[in-house]
């Protein structure tokens, strides 16, 4: 019996916590905000999932438009209804693509990654990625994961990592502003918030699993299990996760 795809746990994990990062709406509301784009700003989000940070740029940048990239079929389809629900979809176009393959046609004022550094393979060929999109002076929202302290061997055992594999946060400030960026604000999630988002993400997988008996509720209910042992009993207060406000220099 074939394994539950990966993509359609992740899309199930964050049914209810659509942004796939641990950061509250309130505070993707006061990020997008403090960006102050510009009329008729065109934005791009690589790696969108269900299209959280974009639909909310939309709805508070009425004359803007937006490219969602995403390899899940299944975020973007929730992205798509969203859209369609809140009014925007003539807004946005949802390309089911590689985020490192989308191609570099226009300039951008705004370019979202966050959470998503992994499809380029680390902050720093995602910002040296990113720049390539955006106008002179444009900005970037870059999420990324930062030791809050030394990780223990154990934090390292669960999360599958090593530690060179995360910066602390001035190492992940100067290793962003490398590629041409200043750093003209950051928000540095609290403890509250990644609770907020590892229950969600793996009570929902338990609850699904649950609800929908058959062969694929015993590989959601594994998937919840390990992600919650790895993060009770590992990165809890270990790892902590910076939304970075970018401007091109």
């Amino acid at each position: 019996m074939d394994p539950m795809d990966r993509q359609l746990i992740s899309h199930l994990a964050h049914r209810d916590h659509p942004i796939a990062a641990p950061v509250s709406g309130a505070q993707v509301t006061r990020l997008l905000r403090r960006a102050r784009l510009s009329e008729g700003a065109r934005i791009l989000d690589l790696g969108c999932g269900e299209g959280a940070w974009a639909l909310r740029a939309l709805a508070m940048y009425h004359d803007a438009t937006a490219d969602g990239v995403d390899i899940s079929a299944e975020g973007l389809k929730a992205a798509e209804r969203m859209a369609e629900m809140q009014g925007v979809w003539e807004r946005i176009r949802l390309h089911n693509k590689p985020a490192a393959d989308f191609p570099v046609a226009e300039q951008y004022d705004l370019v979202l990654c966050v959470g998503a550094t992994h499809a380029f393979g680390g902050l720093v060929p995602t910002v040296e990625h990113v720049r390539r999109y955006l106008r002179p002076n444009g900005l970037a929202l870059v999420g990324e994961g930062f030791w809050e302290r030394e990780p223990t061997p154990e934090a390292l055992t669960r999360l599958g990592a090593d530690p060179s594999e995360y910066l602390d946060l001035p190492g992940t400030v100067a290793a962003a502003e490398s590629a041409g960026f200043d750093t003209v604000y950051a928000y540095t999630s609290d403890l509250s918030e990644w609770d907020d988002y590892e229950w969600s993400w793996t009570g929902s997988l338990l609850r699904w699993a649950n609800e929908h008996p058959g062969p694929d509720a015993a590989d959601a209910r594994s998937a919840a299990l390990d992600h919650r042992d790895a993060w009770l009993h590992g990165y809890r207060g270990v790892l902590g996760f910076v939304t970075l406000l970018l401007q091109r220099t």
